[in-house]
Formats: structure tokens, sequence, C-alpha cells
């Protein structure tokens, strides 16, 4: 079975972030992962990696409701930075908005809309979906 090589988590909570990188290992998920606290410092380290070349993520797990950059102003951001490689993006939130889940499916880059808590099962059916692809 075909692991996520690098995945990251873009998200202030660190209960959650813990908790997430626990199931991730517990499931087997990934070689390794990037964690940042907020979208402008994902977005700044993200363009740097992805001009380097080194440690791109196959997936993005990203929170909505963050300070400084939240994910919408990161999604506007990211969507013009040119890659190569295909980024696919989960957001990952506590937020039940129609209209969230409606906005998020306009970014083509977004593949699906998890409601937190982020559960082995969910990982797995994420994991199935970037096997599939």
């Amino acid at each position: 079975m075909r692991k996520i090589d690098v995945a990251c988590i873009v998200d202030d909570d660190p209960i959650y972030i813990f908790a997430t990188r626990k199931i991730m290992k517990m499931a087997g998920f990934c070689n390794s992962f990037l964690v940042f606290h907020n979208g402008k410092e994902a977005l700044d380290n993200l363009q740097a990696i992805i001009k380097s070349g080194s440690q791109v993520p196959d997936i993005i797990l990203l929170d909505l409701n963050m300070p400084i950059m939240d994910g919408w102003q990161f999604l506007d951001e990211f969507v013009k930075v040119q890659h190569d490689k295909v980024i696919t993006i989960y957001i990952v939130t506590s937020s039940i908005d129609p209209d969230d889940i409606k906005r998020a499916k306009s970014y083509e880059m977004v593949n699906n809309y998890v409601i937190k808590p982020v559960t082995e099962k969910k990982l797995q059916e994420i994991l199935h979906d970037f096997q599939a692809s």
C-alpha cells in the first residue's frame, strides 16, 4: 500500500496537532509531516519548499479559523503559487456552516471538507483517495 510521503498540517490548535500527528503515526498515514501554526507561516514556508523542490507535501490538512492568516486567505494566496507537484488540500475544521462547505468546493485544489476531530477512519479514507488518484 502506497503511503503519503509528506503531509502538512496547518492549524493553530496544539492539542489538535498533537492528536492528529499521533493518529497519523498509528494509521501509517505518511512518511513525514510538516506543521505550520497559521496560514502566513504555511504560505511563506511552502513557497520556499516548493522553490527548493524538497519536501513538497502531497496533501495539506488546512484549518479555516486561525490567527494572522486564516485558511481562506491562505487558499486565496496559495492558488497563485506556481508548482509542478499536485498538492491536494483537505479543509479540516470545526465549522459546519453550509456557506463554508460551498465555498471550499469552489477551490479546485480542495479535495474534501472534513469536520473535526480527525479520526483514524477518516485518515484511512484520505489515504485511499490519495492512492486512487
